[in-house]
């Protein structure tokens, strides 16, 4: 019973992570919806393969975290009071240090495999640990249609540029890649038999419920505010533009529309304070 409750916990952590493996950064992504059916959207800025990014941070921890021995303090059998250790008491308290590291360092290595072997699954073939992992992730999105350039910029984060028209005769979701079925989805289109359209960015907050990676993210942005990114954790800082000539029935942004000349805009100003994730519903046809 307790070995079934152990594998529910990786299984509900695994879920959880793959959901949130990619993630945005600073960005700006404009949508238009109109009134015909056709739409384009755009995102060009940042996003990060987080299984990357926590290798890389992982990698440099343990880099900088070599352990030194420290004698432990020595007591007199007789008065309990501090005294100095004999050379027998120290080389004995040496080795009982060495064996605890040995044994850590096995188990941390172990472990390590392990999770390469998971994130590699859920990755779709790639191999975190693979010094080429990042350029494969990166010609993968380039086979893909609307991605227009991928530049990888290391400890997982990259910079891209996607861009893509067509007819909202079906839901769009973006991204979406190709052996990476599991994503929070940073912009959704989701029509309805009304002929209206529900616009869900999930991905474009920082609230737990939406991703707990940028929880994370911010509180490390909050506690170094000067220095973005530690660790190849993302910043998310950004800008979710909508237009359109349809009706807009409801949004959650702090203006409102705005009129512009082919039609009404939304603008959602988007970093890590942002709690709740950008939606609206546009009606496009009656």
């Amino acid at each position: 019973m307790r070995r079934s409750s152990a594998i529910a916990a990786v299984v509900a952590g695994l879920l959880l992570l793959a959901g949130c493996m990619v993630l945005p950064g600073r960005f700006a992504s404009d949508l238009a919806l109109r009134k015909d059916g056709t739409f384009d959207f755009s995102y060009k800025g940042e996003i990060y393969l987080l299984a990357l990014s926590k290798m890389a941070a992982e990698e440099r921890n343990r880099k900088s975290s070599d352990a030194q021995f420290e004698p432990s303090t020595c007591y007199s059998d007789e008065t309990g009071d501090e005294r100095e250790c004999t050379s027998d008491e120290l080389a004995a308290q040496k080795k009982s240090w060495e064996e605890d590291v040995a044994s850590s360092k096995a188990a941390a290595e172990e472990k390590k495999k392990s999770d390469e072997q998971m994130m590699k699954a859920m990755l779709g073939g790639i191999d975190p640990s693979d010094p080429r992992a990042a350029q494969e992730f990166a010609d993968r999105l380039r086979r893909q249609k609307g991605w227009k350039s991928v530049v990888d910029k290391g400890d997982g984060r990259f910079e891209v540029e996607y861009a893509i028209s067509g007819r909202l005769d079906h839901d769009f979701t973006f991204p979406t890649i190709e052996k990476l079925p599991m994503i929070t989805p940073f912009v959704t289109l989701i029509r309805r038999a009304d002929g209206s359209v529900r616009v869900e960015a999930p991905a474009f907050a920082s609230g737990a419920a939406n991703s707990p990676w940028m929880g994370m993210a911010t509180a490390a942005a909050d506690e170094k505010s000067e220095k973005a990114g530690g660790d190849g954790m993302p910043v998310l800082d950004g800008v979710l533009t909508l237009v359109t000539d349809g009706e807009i029935l409801a949004n959650n942004t702090d203006e409102g529309p705005l009129a512009v000349p082919t039609g009404r805009k939304l603008e959602w100003i988007i970093n890590a304070r942002t709690a709740t994730a950008p939606t609206a519903l546009v009606r496009l046809t009656r």
